[in-house]
């Protein structure tokens, strides 16, 4: 067994431990490559369950969090799901290995486009991207059985609530950069929504608005 496998089965073994238990989320946090996704310069630290820089002062979140965030949406192989922050692109890996298909919006041009890369070399075929505003959404898809945010909000955003499906969950950090951000799980019933807080977490600011390439230098 290699190192990188003796420390997936011991971060797969601690997420069970954690609270992680629906089978397809840690299947396929077993079957994502972390460490295509993080950079060279922590490649080392790729299975450890913790947050690691990328580029734009962007993170890829700890594994915790993204099987935490995914089990919070209720996947099924016939989820439509709707991902803001495409990042690194390891969550919407993720989200790929369980949903139906998946579709993530990225503000870094530059993000994006070595995000689709690991895509293509990974085979998501179910797995679509774009460059633009996430407080936006993808109203052309929309509904959504689950929306995913993966930066944080001072309120829930309403055009995302809007493409919500009924009986769809969102799940998305709430609060400023300076204050204790509380993950929320938003969950469309009878037309009306309903909010549920599910733990205290630190994400990265949602910044509205699509970034030029400029802009991430």
């Amino acid at each position: 067994m290699s190192h990188d496998e003796a420390r997936k089965i011991r971060l797969i073994m601690s997420l069970r431990g954690r609270g992680i238990t629906d089978r397809a989320v840690l299947g396929a946090l077993e079957r994502v490559p972390r460490e295509m996704f993080v950079d060279p310069a922590f490649l080392d630290q790729a299975w450890e369950d913790r947050a690691l820089p990328i580029a734009a002062g962007q993170t890829v979140s700890q594994p915790f969090i993204v099987a935490f965030m995914t089990q919070a949406l209720e996947l099924t192989d016939r989820t439509k799901v709707l991902e803001i922050g495409t990042g690194s692109g390891y969550q919407a890996a993720v989200l790929a290995r369980i949903a139906r298909r998946v579709y993530t919006v990225e503000r870094h041009p530059e993000l994006l486009l070595v995000a689709e890369k690991r895509f293509a070399a990974l085979k998501l075929h179910n797995l679509h991207s774009r460059h633009g505003d996430g407080w936006k959404g993808w109203a052309e898809q929309a509904p959504f059985e689950a929306i995913i945010v993966t930066a944080a909000a001072s309120e829930p955003p309403a055009a995302l609530l809007d493409q919500l499906a009924e009986g769809g969950r969102m799940v998305a950090p709430i609060g400023g950069s300076s204050d204790v951000q509380r993950l929320v799980r938003y969950r469309r019933r009878d037309g009306a929504i309903e909010e549920e807080k599910l733990l205290d977490v630190r994400f990265v600011p949602l910044v509205r608005g699509a970034a030029r390439a400029s802009e991430t230098h």
